[in-house]
């Protein structure tokens, strides 16, 4: 079999994982909400896939030797538009057959495609579109030559008109159809209207459908013939091309303002849209036939996140209230309960004000002398930001390391760190050509300039406390000085790529995590090899590269078992001779799991990692990730507890097949969903230390 042939594209791939969010949304044991949730997310993940991903492939057709890193960009991207077209197709079915349905059953009415005719409706739309939205609709005509411009992601009505006939016109007279454009104003209303409440129902309808109401006043003299939903997503590349001279805060902070004006990487359009309006869009805005997406009546569904509950919060999931373990609880101080033994908090089961709380006592003990911090993604109102800020406030020597090219987190990033700066606090910026993707802290206590007792919190996922509730991670805590003299190091390499720091425990990507990863395979293959146990169970949001691949290919075929559960991008072909022993499943419920472990047997000596990187090739080549191993006995339990329900949950893990199918665990067996086994579990384990301590107090 040609080599190419062992891995599926990673594009396909990750359109395997978002028609599992899309499947969510046909789940009837979800609340109404919850299932028009996942419809948002669904179109949210599209919509970043076609500003990233898709805009690489149409900017490889654009060169005459296309990217040497993309061949066949054509074919790839003649093959995405079809299956996001058939993903379509099911996502307006489970929109219009199951949701709308079970809304209005529920008394919720939202109108589509047209308006309510009832007379209380005709008088509020009426009236709404005369006060609030004439002001704020611009209605374009386009005319051969007409310079006009879609901006990224906004929402348009494209319009088909006939000039009226005059008296002296001739009715067999041929009429020039004429087109026209109209942004629809979502930064100045919201995008589903409230109407009066009729027969006991809650109305609504889209904004989109409102100025439709009002097209024959905004064009008087014209027949209007229809109007169809369309907007463009643009490249979100900064369009950085040397990031290694100059300032590259500066440079970031200039071309954010292009990613509203970045070359089209796809038009959305209402796959009803007559052929010769879609012909005159694509000639107005240069739109390529392969730069076309077919989709339903309404773009921006991400819009459904907004989409108001008069029941709240009836209808909606609600997830069970965060586990503030007894044993923190009863310390008092995070300090003191990393001193009695080292500590690791699963989000969003656990509480996360335990990060806050551990810097804030940071930025309080007369003790620490330093706090060190790296920064990628944080929530828009920062608590952790403050923390720091405050510390820097107390006196603290604080230092950030910021990643300003996290994702559609620049600006926000760039913000903080102006914020932190004024503060005082050293900020270290990107390194060129490298993200920091790593997520660790440091508390550093000196005295005399020694170091004395530090503490030190490692992670899978970002400092973000909002996120933290409905990402599933782990988090870290110790005050082990091995950890922390290569935590020390690996900061000093963040300010100098010359200081290579010596590590103890933790694996660093463009140091030696590759190696240390590639090592504990070939001893898995070896102990397979001489009869004995071998194996190895990772979790990760991608697995990409393919010399890891092709590793785990070799430990399949020497008899290692290898149990991946992958998220989202997975290039890794399961189901073949060559990977017979590798079972691949995929996990997606009510909390995004976005942990990475990597497990190795070692002959029942389990050898543990957490970490910030997955197996993709930006993680394995283009960042600064970091991975650290868990070695006490009790916290590994804890951890593969939680992994052992996970490869066995029949309920919202899928098996992925040799053709990415996304295939349903049979559920002859008791149900198990693991991630509401997990809440029960963690809640028992410290239900149990209370009883405990509770009796020990009483004896």
């Amino acid at each position: 079999m040609p080599i190419d042939q062992q891995f599926f594209n990673r594009d396909i791939s990750w359109l395997s994982f978002n028609h599992r969010v899309l499947e969510e949304a046909k789940d009837t044991s979800l609340p109404l909400f919850e299932r028009l949730k996942f419809l948002a997310i669904y179109s949210n993940n599209l919509d970043e896939f076609y500003k990233v991903r898709v805009a690489e492939y149409r900017n490889a057709t654009l060169l005459p030797e296309g990217y040497p890193d993309i061949p066949d960009a054509d074919q790839i991207l003649e093959q995405i538009n079809a299956i996001v077209g058939q993903h379509w197709i099911e996502y307006s079915k489970i929109f219009k057959g199951d949701i709308l349905p079970l809304m209005e059953k529920n008394g919720i009415t939202l109108h589509l495609e047209s308006y309510s005719t009832k007379k209380e409706h005709t008088e509020f739309i009426h009236n709404f579109f005369h006060t609030e939205l004439i002001p704020c609709c611009q209605p374009v005509v386009l005319n051969k030559g007409t310079r006009s411009f879609m901006r990224d992601n906004r929402l348009y009505l494209a319009v088909k008109l006939y000039r009226k006939r005059k008296k002296k016109d001739k009715k067999h007279k041929k009429r020039r159809a004429r087109y026209a454009l109209i942004k629809v104003p979502t930064n100045d209303h919201k995008r589903f209207i409230e109407l009066p409440q009729v027969d006991d129902q809650y109305h609504y309808m889209f904004l989109d459908d409102a100025i439709r109401f009002g097209l024959p006043e905004l064009f008087p003299g014209y027949d209007v013939v229809g109007s169809w939903g369309v907007k463009i997503a643009r490249n979100a590349d900064l369009g950085i091309e040397d990031e290694f001279w100059g300032d590259l805060v500066e440079k970031i902070r200039k071309n954010l303002a292009l990613r509203k004006t970045g070359t089209p990487a796809g038009l959305y359009h209402d796959r009803s849209i007559p052929a010769d309006v879609l012909s005159f869009l694509m000639k107005s805005f240069d739109i390529k036939p392969i730069e076309l997406v077919e989709t339903g009546s309404y773009q921006n569904l991400h819009d459904f996140f907004s989409l108001p509950n008069p029941y709240a919060p009836k209808l909606e999931w609600q997830g069970p209230p965060p586990i503030k373990p007894f044993e923190l609880e009863e310390a008092g101080s995070m300090f003191e309960a990393i001193k009695r033994k080292e500590r690791v908090l699963h989000y969003p089961y656990h509480s996360f004000d335990y990060v806050i709380q551990f810097l804030r006592e940071a930025a309080t003990d007369e003790k620490v002398d330093e706090i060190k911090v790296t920064q990628y993604r944080v929530a828009s109102n920062s608590e952790v930001v403050g923390a720091l800020i405050f510390a820097a406030h107390n006196k603290k020597k604080v230092t950030v390391f910021v990643e300003v090219k996290a994702r559609f987190d620049e600006a926000n990033n760039l913000y903080f760190a102006k914020q932190m700066e004024k503060a005082g606090i050293k900020i270290i910026y990107s390194i060129p050509g490298l993200k920091v993707h790593a997520k660790m802290a440091l508390a550093i206590r000196r005295s005399n300039g020694v170091r004395k007792r530090s503490f030190a919190y490692l992670s899978t996922g970002n400092f973000n406390e909002k996120t933290a509730r409905s990402y599933a991670d782990h988090g870290f805590f110790t005050c082990n000085d091995a950890y922390l003299d290569d935590m020390e190091g690996l900061f000093k390499y963040l300010e100098d790529q010359n200081n290579k720091p010596k590590l103890n425990k933790l694996l660093i990507t463009q140091i030696n995590l590759r190696k240390g990863i590639m090592n504990r395979i070939n001893r898995e293959i070896e102990l397979a090899q001489n009869g004995k146990k071998g194996y190895i169970l990772l979790k990760m949001n991608g697995i990409q590269n393919k010399n890891l691949i092709s590793k785990l290919y070799e430990a399949s075929q020497a008899g290692v078992k290898v149990d991946l559960i992958v998220r989202g991008i997975c290039c890794l072909v399961p189901e073949q001779s060559y990977s017979e022993n590798i079972r691949v499943v995929r996990l997606v419920d009510s909390y995004l799991e976005h942990a990475r472990i990597w497990v190795f047997g070692n002959d029942n000596n389990t050898e543990m990692f957490l970490s910030s990187a997955d197996w993709l090739n930006r993680n394995i080549n283009r960042r600064i990730e970091t991975a650290f191993p868990i070695e006490q006995e009790e916290l590994k339990s804890e951890i593969l507890t939680i992994l052992e329900m996970q490869l066995r949950d029949n309920v919202k893990v899928r098996k992925i097949d040799q053709n990415l199918n996304n295939i349903r665990i049979p559920t002859c067996a008791q149900p198990l969903r693991a991630q509401q086994a997990s809440y029960n579990y963690l809640a028992e384990l410290d239900n149990i230390i209370r009883k405990k301590k509770s009796a020990k107090k009483t004896d």
